[in-house]
């Protein structure tokens, strides 16, 4: 038997050598999470091996990025999985390394964690098409995907949803992260695509509490002038199973906060 309660985190670490300098192995020691997903890794497996294979007690299982220093998401469990599922396009976003997803099955329920980095788009056009490719590819997997299992993706997703989820919504309306297909993309998958933005399922009114990501420029961070970028995507079953949140503020790992959620869950 597992714990009355299953705490999942996702964290943006903006590189795993940085965010542990930065003490967030301490944290996660006295968090003590069930599982955390993890996004920007920016390493490879040579880089990993012997250092971050776990932290504060958790196996990793990760999807390095073919180029050095760039992208790279893990997922650390607690509790051995029963398959690890590797990347999801068998192409242009695999050799980024974005997608890690552990199961958990059963005879009774089949269950995955998935850790997933959304492109950014915001260096230019170029990647901003990308930024749309992925869009297209990473719908129908999830779709399919709900077909036949229960899930919860923690994600940089890199997309305010809505005006609540920054600060200057005004200001970004052309900008990548707030841009108008990007947020109808985050619309479909959460009404007819039925899947549920956790956060949200718990906290349907915050605004400047809700932020996970501050610009570097300026004084972005001191002056709260944030993003909700990070996210719990999960179906419905599992979302109803969410009981408490909490983006944590008090120590600054990355450039992203790390958001939590507790499931009335058990592994």
């Amino acid at each position: 038997m597992g714990k009355s309660l299953f705490k999942l985190t996702s964290l943006n670490l903006n590189g795993i050598r940085s965010a542990t300098t930065k003490g967030v192995e301490a944290w996660l020691t006295q968090e003590n999470p069930d599982c955390i997903c993890v996004q920007e890794v920016k390493a490879q497996a040579a880089d990993v091996a012997g250092k971050f294979e776990e932290l504060a007690g958790l196996k990793g299982h990760f999807h390095f990025a073919e180029k050095k220093g760039y992208s790279g998401v893990g997922v650390y469990t607690r509790h051995e999985p029963s398959d690890v599922v590797i990347g999801f396009d068998g192409g242009e976003f695999d050799a980024e390394g974005r997608y890690a997803e552990v199961r958990f099955d059963t005879p009774c329920r089949k269950l995955s964690i998935i850790s997933v980095y959304f492109p950014s788009g915001s260096s230019g056009p170029e990647r901003q098409e990308a930024k749309f490719r992925f869009l297209d590819k990473m719908y129908p997997h999830l779709m399919a995907l709900k077909a036949e299992r229960d899930f919860v993706v923690c994600s940089d997703v890199n997309i305010a949803h809505k005006e609540a989820d920054l600060k200057n919504w005004k200001g970004n309306l052309k900008n990548s992260g707030f841009l108008p297909e990007e947020r109808a993309w985050m619309t479909q998958l959460t009404t007819e695509g039925g899947v549920v933005d956790v956060y949200r399922y718990l906290q349907p009114d915050t605004t400047d509490a809700c932020y996970t990501w501050w610009s570097n420029r300026g004084q972005a961070y001191a002056k709260n002038v944030g993003w909700r970028l990070d996210y719990h995507l999960a179906t419905p079953a599992l979302a109803a199973l969410a009981r408490t949140e909490h983006i944590y503020k008090d120590e600054k790992f990355s450039d992203h906060a790390p958001i939590t959620i507790d499931y009335a869950l058990s592994l």
